[in-house]
């Protein structure tokens, strides 16, 4: 491929921007544009190195009158978000762009082959994938800094774009296309891109029920038919009709840790939302499929069931539309506070497939496969993914809260303190009380609010089917007690349903000690009655990498995950691995396939688990060719770690990791935590006071509003860092242990060679180049020019970007490379097309912080307004907000 951006994307690039100035100069005049165009390019000459240039710009800017400062915000927060929109199209039309590192982006019918030809049998790869369970689970955190309202005038804009590329021969149709394109432009510019009120966790789920209805609905059923069609070439059979290799689960309405908006209330009306939603778009499919199947050939099993009827597909098809739409009355009724009167409703998905699976056999049955493998085909495969919610819903809440409720009971029974007991004893009260026949919670049992709404989650999850539910999560799981407390309280509030419970380790000590708390959880008889043969664990990133930093984290991580495997292998167990993943890098980010593959061997078999979150969701499922091809390449990931698994790292490699992890943890809390600099050097030279007054998700953007860097969340943490292009939380620590070790005799060697031969290592250096390459020092540096005054704090300011310098060259030393990201020209350029538009919102944004602490937070509506559009567009231009 060209280094030059593919002449598609530039022209699409050239028209939405052009399209942009347009609407501008109409509604501010043509000198407004030129002043846009002065900015840009002062950014542009001072990015090709001109001498002046950069200054020049910061003085414009800062001469820009008040009236001037929210509009210029507004200008290049657009741009940036048009050229994400032509990226996107970009990537869709030719899907097998290599986004990432040339040759890393799979294709499944080659690794099909590669499986072939490495002894795997026909037979072997249809039962991989038919037993394959990937779950990806959507995520409501507030990453996603782009509205609703706006996200649908750019998919419009992206189907614009579609037919003004396909509308070669027919001039009339490119020039209606052109038209609607400018309309939805001057739509997007006159819309407000900042919400004016946080979204309610109701309002997160209904924008992740938007993205399985606008993209995915359409996405599962042609990922079915391309694998099916694979299979069949491949192997020779067909891919079981109820097989769904991947499906999707969901954390908004259900993740209740350190958010106090989700409550119990809350996720029955998301479980009723899911309800109302998935019948609603069952019987747009069902309408059709009662169109289409007009034939009169049917099998005995049809006849009987129907009886003797002209058109018993339809007949059957009828049938089944009215329990859907009692369904939909009976979802609404509930979510109206109202009683349902109708008929029966569809509870089960077995319900809904049943009927749908007799029309297929008998199609089947007297030879009609062709007809039975089109759109009823397309309905079993969405039955068999999202069954009759949607979505599964995961439950969230935090240990301590679970504590609380067993303090709160033992105490007020006589009992004891259950805080002051220690780990043994909680384990005995635990498996007693699991093993007794007595109920433990009186009926009229008086206790606090919070435990109230804990029991309160339970009797939800009493009320549902089981196949509503996906897993119960504990964050901040430490001991085998915090998962005990959730058998005990499922058992006595939750009626016959019980899920799985997934510990959640995410500090470097608890995944240190994830191992052994597993062991010691499945050695217990009384847990494993309960548990059965598998269990499931998930690793936390975010948190992790901001307790350790990035490196250290990352090796911990890895480590677990292994001793996990071995533990489970031992006792008997399947084994999944939920992981954890944000957005960006310093939140395990990256690329799906690589980050897969570099995991330990045997932890992917056949099953993962992994969250989606944010902004991500769009960027990877927001349409549907973009989704068909995210899902192609987990499978692939999934395929090939599972059956071509990578080889494990050689002792010698364990021993490196060890010495690095430990050098750069020590660097990075050595600054983090014991620098008494550090603390107020962040919050003067980040915008992360101002943060949270931008409404991007339903959670609190701390933990606890006092206390200092540990109380805040790890995506504020990571956004405030990113705003500023210093990267900090993904990369301090590491430059220490590189260096070092190239100092040492044989230390290069070593490093390149476990570059090239293990995945996790070679993963690991691709992210840290990325990131590298989206930092930029200048630019840090210009905040702390403007917003720091004390000696000691612009000392540490040098220090940390000595320490990025010193970074930067033991990574190129290590790549064997002159400049950061030689061997994937696309990103670079791609960082680079966006630097003139994102550099001068970094100016703004210095500027519009020193003015609202120079007010003390009193700066006028439209000022605080423009300082939220800065954060925005940076967000946009980066890619990656948390």
């Amino acid at each position: 491929m060209s280094h030059d951006l593919h002449e598609s994307l530039r022209d699409n690039v050239r028209i939405l921007g052009d399209s942009l100035g347009r609407t501008i100069a109409d509604d501010l005049g043509p000198g407004f544009v030129d002043r846009i165009e002065t900015i840009r390019s002062f950014a542009k000459r001072g990015r090709q190195g001109e001498e002046g240039s950069q200054r020049a710009l910061i003085e414009y800017l800062r001469k820009l009158p008040d009236r001037d400062l929210l509009p210029v915000t507004r200008a290049f927060n657009q741009f940036l978000n048009l050229a994400n929109i032509a990226e996107q199209h970009y990537r869709a039309r030719f899907r097998r762009v290599e986004d990432y590192k040339p040759g890393s982006q799979p294709v499944l019918s080659e690794l099909l082959e590669r499986a072939r030809g490495e002894g795997h049998s026909p037979r072997k790869l249809v039962e991989t994938l038919s037993g394959m369970r990937v779950e990806l689970v959507l995520t409501a955190h507030p990453t996603e800094v782009i509205r609703r309202t706006l996200i649908q005038k750019y998919d419009a804009i992206d189907d614009c774009l579609t037919a003004i590329e396909s509308s070669g021969d027919y001039p009339e149709r490119g020039a209606r296309a052109q038209g609607r394109l400018e309309e939805l432009i001057s739509q997007a510019w006159h819309t407000d891109e900042i919400r004016h009120e946080r979204p309610t966790p109701v309002d997160e789920a209904k924008w992740g029920f938007a993205v399985i209805e606008n993209s995915l609905w359409q996405a599962v059923p042609d990922f079915h038919r391309d694998l099916d069609n694979l299979l069949l070439e491949t192997a020779g059979e067909r891919l079981p009709l109820d097989a769904a290799p991947i499906r999707f689960a969901s954390w908004m309405g259900g993740d209740r840790d350190g958010n106090p908006n989700v409550t119990a209330k809350v996720t029955r009306e998301v479980l009723l939302l899911g309800r109302w939603m998935a019948a609603d778009l069952y019987l747009r499919d069902l309408e059709q499929l009662k169109a289409e199947l007009s034939m009169w050939k049917a099998n005995s099993a049809l006849k009987a069931e129907v009886g003797d009827v002209a058109e018993p597909y339809r007949e059957l098809i009828k049938r089944l539309l009215a329990r859907v739409e009692a369904t939909r009355d009976w979802a609404k009724a509930e979510l109206d506070g109202g009683s349902y009167k109708g008929g029966p409703i569809i509870e089960t998905r077995d319900q809904l497939y049943a009927p749908l699976l007799a029309c297929y056999r008998s199609l089947c049955d007297v030879g009609l496969d062709t007809i039975a493998n089109g759109v009823l085909l397309d309905t079993l495969r969405r039955v068999a993914v999202f069954g009759v919610t949607l979505t599964k819903l995961d439950l969230r809440q935090e240990a301590s809260r679970h504590a609380q409720v067993m303090e709160e009971l033992t105490h007020g029974l006589g009992l004891g303190h259950y805080r002051d007991w220690d780990e043994a004893q909680r384990q005995e009260f635990l498996l007693t009380e699991l093993a007794s026949r007595r109920p433990l919670i009186p009926r009229r049992w008086e206790c606090s609010a919070e435990s109230r709404e804990v029991i309160d989650t339970f009797r939800v999850i009493a009320s549902e089917h089981r196949e509503a539910l996906g897993t119960y999560i504990i964050s901040m799981a430490g001991e085998p007690s915090d998962v005990l407390a959730v058998a005990l309280l499922m058992k006595e509030v939750g009626g016959t349903v019980t899920l799985p419970i997934a510990p959640l380790f995410e500090t470097l000590d608890d995944l240190d000690h994830a191992g052994e708390v597993i062991d010691h959880l499945l050695a217990l008889p009384g847990y494993r009655a309960l548990a059965g043969d598998s269990q499931e664990v998930m690793i936390g990133y975010s948190d992790s990498a901001k307790d350790a930093g990035q490196l250290a984290a990352a090796w911990a991580q890895y480590r677990a995950q292994e001793t996990l495997v071995a533990v489970c292998d031992r006792h008997g167990v399947d084994l999944t691995l939920f992981h954890g993943r944000g957005g960006t890098v310093g939140r395990g980010g990256g690329p799906a396939h690589a980050a897969i593959l570099s995991q330990p061997p045997g932890s992917v078999n056949g099953s993962l688990r992994v969250t989606e979150q944010g902004e991500m969701i769009r960027f990877k499922f927001g349409q549907p060719e973009i989704a068909l091809r995210s899902m192609e390449i987990y499978a692939c990931a999934v395929l090939e770690a599972s059956l071509l698994p990578p080889p494990a790292p050689r002792p010698e490699w364990r021993e490196e990791m060890d010495r690095l992890a430990e050098v750069a943890h020590g660097a990075y809390v050595g600054v983090v935590r014991e620098d008494p600099d550090f603390v107020p050097y962040f919050r003067s030279v980040t915008p992360e006071g101002a943060l949270g007054r931008l409404p991007l998700g339903s959670r609190p953007t701390k933990r606890r509003q006092d206390g200092g860097v540990e109380t805040l969340r790890a995506i504020p943490w990571i956004f405030a860092w990113t705003q500023i292009r210093l990267m900090l939380p993904a990369w301090l620590g590491s430059g220490e242990a590189f260096s070092q070790r190239l100092e040492d005799e044989g230390g290069l060697e070593v490093l390149r060679e476990m570059r090239d031969q293990w995945p996790f290592f070679g993963t690991y250096l691709d992210m840290l180049e990325m990131l590298l390459a989206k930092a930029d020092v200048g630019i840090a540096a210009y905040y702390e020019h403007r917003l720091v005054d004390e000696p000691a704090l612009k000392a540490l300011g040098e220090r940390l970007r000595t320490r990025f310098g010193r970074l930067h060259e033991a990574l190129l030393e290590v790549l064997d490379q002159q400049e950061l990201l030689e061997k994937t020209p696309l990103i670079r350029q791609a960082i680079e097309v966006r630097n003139p538009y994102i550099d001068p919102l970094h100016g703004l944004q210095a500027e519009l912080l020193q003015r609202n602490r120079d007010a003390d937070g009193a700066i006028s509506a439209d000022l605080s307004r423009a300082l939220m559009v800065t954060m925005a567009g940076i967000a946009a231009g980066l890619r990656n907000t948390g």
